[in-house]
């Protein structure tokens, strides 16, 4: 991992950093002025892994301030984390630091856990942003040659020199944030910030102030001004995802902002105005919702400007062998294996299945066939098992298809929520189901499921049970250790080693996983 930067005059607040960080196995380099910092950011350029993870930054320091360091920063490394420290709380300075781009701003004296704390959280927002970077560069933006797909494009083509209000609509897994995406960099703001957020996957406690950020103080736990997400796509692009699910308080707030560009953030008495263009998404249907009362009219209206259907995986299945080629291409080179070719047969079975989580599962479908399948050409009986049901289904042979032998148990995604960014937000993940070896041929793949969910509930009553009529003192260490052991040790196998996609899926961060990986004693060698 690249270094934390820790640029401070004081050499006691220098030493006191780089130990916690170390104690935590995140390495550091200290400076003593923005010179330095500088002249050490030009050498890194052409050397990428010796640039910083973070950068934390005294705000006042002779020779050059943390402010003009970080305007410096943001010109040339924008994704860079900025963490603004200073000893002067006033509010000038607080601004200073959130308009200039800062991550956060940490006023002196700090509590050191709560430090080291917040150094983590921008690391894993650097990380993930480093994630999504590498899978757009890897990626082209779309593929489709099916009709429905084709007018896609052309949308997008007549949209790109126009900030109107988008609405995408579509089922989940179909690829909404894609299409935002083409939105925004074919649009005349793309070299402004792209920042999405799935309004149904935060709090509704929470979500106002992820929104329009909020003043210090607004309530407990508010320790220093937060922008929220209008601010932070100010000049470019704000990407609202499933906002048939934002609560109905909230609408009227959106409403407000959407109409005249203004908002105040929470606890906050002065108006904040930003640049913003949104684009909307939902797999719910609207005009349904507002019908039952549950989303505002004037908002329905005021999104939806242009909308945009994106077709379901099952309405362009000619689209299905490119998609599969691929998606088979990019699991290779994810893994560093030669990518697997798949038959004309397999294809055609691949291709009668209805994808009820559309795109993303046929790309987890190819991830599986990537890892498990036995040969360089795949094969019909090589498919993951909810494809040969269904294959089995429509021959008249029943619902369900007996599981290869010797094929391990593992988990394969069946139904999948849409595509969710790398920025910061937390995402709705992929439903997935064990593959259960004894399954009788003839049961419905979605009773094996439920009849597993009972199991382990079930299990785990059991040894709860044994354990506390036994008197065992430590029932609950026991227990939660050997729960998340296998929660970390599917989510590995799932993400195929990889801990950065693993934390993200768990809702956790690169260092906790590591810690606990530590902690639990799991022998994995995942980078």
């Amino acid at each position: 991992m690249k270094p934390i930067w820790i640029v401070d005059d004081d050499q006691s607040i220098r030493f006191v950093l780089e130990k916690a960080l170390l104690r935590e196995d995140l390495p550091t380099r200290s400076f003593t002025n923005t010179r330095e910092v500088l002249a050490a950011l030009e050498a890194a350029n052409d050397d990428e892994m010796q640039g910083p993870q973070v950068l934390v930054s005294d705000i006042r320091m002779p020779g050059g301030s943390g402010l003009d360091l970080l305007d410096k920063i943001k010109q040339k490394h924008p994704g860079l984390p900025v963490i603004i420290m200073t000893a002067f709380s006033d509010l000038d300075s607080a601004v200073s630091a959130f308009q200039g781009g800062a991550f956060e701003y940490l006023p002196k004296p700090f509590d050191l856990p709560r430090a080291v704390e917040l150094i983590r959280r921008a690391v894993d927002e650097s990380q993930r942003e480093e994630v999504a970077e590498e899978r757009m560069q890897a990626t082209p933006e779309m593929l489709g040659q099916a009709p429905a797909m084709q007018d896609v494009f052309r949308a997008i083509g007549r949209l790109s020199q126009s900030n109107v209000t988008v609405l995408i609509t579509g089922e989940s897994g179909s690829g909404k944030e894609l299409v935002a995406r083409a939105l925004h960099k074919h649009s005349p703001r793309s070299n402004g910030p792209f920042v999405a957020i799935n309004t149904a996957a935060i709090p509704k406690d929470l979500l106002e102030s992820e929104l329009f950020g909020h003043e210090r103080g607004a309530f407990t736990g508010a320790q220093t001004m937060r922008r929220g997400r209008f601010e932070q796509a100010d000049g470019g692009t704000l990407f609202l995802d499933e906002i048939g699910d934002m609560p109905f308080d909230l609408q009227t707030r959106l409403l407000r902002v959407l109409s005249d560009g203004h908002f105040y953030r929470v606890g906050g008495h002065n108006a904040v105005k930003a640049n913003v263009r949104v684009i909307a998404a939902t797999h719910q249907d609207l005009e349904q919702r507002v019908k039952q009362g549950v989303f505002r009219e004037d908002l329905f209206h005021r999104l939806n400007v242009i909308r945009l259907r994106l077709p379901a995986l099952r309405e362009r299945k000619e689209d299905v062998p490119s998609l599969t080629r691929h998606f088979l291409q990019q699991s290779a080179k994810q893994l560093g294996v030669e990518p697997k070719r798949i038959s004309d047969a397999a294809l055609s079975q691949l291709s009668a299945f209805n994808f009820p989580g559309n795109v993303r599962q046929l790309e987890n479908i190819c991830h599986w066939l990537t890892v498990m399948a036995p040969a360089q050409l795949i094969e019909p009986k090589d498919l993951p098992p909810e494809v040969l049901s269904n294959a089995a289904s429509e021959a008249g042979l029943g619902t369900g298809a007996p599981l290869q032998a010797g094929v391990p148990s593992v988990t394969t995604p069946v139904e999948t929520a849409a595509f969710e960014p790398a920025a910061g937000a937390a995402a709705a993940m992929p439903v997935s189901m064990p593959m259960v070896a004894a399954a009788p041929a003839a049961t419905p793949m979605a009773t094996v499921a439920a009849a597993a969910t009972a199991s382990w509930e079930q299990g785990l009553d059991a040894e709860a049970q044994a354990m506390l009529a036994a008197g065992q003192p430590d029932v609950w260490d026991a227990l939660s250790r050997r729960f998340e052991s296998h929660l970390i040790l599917t989510a590995l196998s799932f993400t195929r080693g990889r801990r950065i996609e693993a934390a993200q899926k768990l809702g956790i961060g690169r260092n906790t996983i590591t810690r606990k990986i530590a902690e639990l004693g799991l022998d994995q060698d995942d980078a």
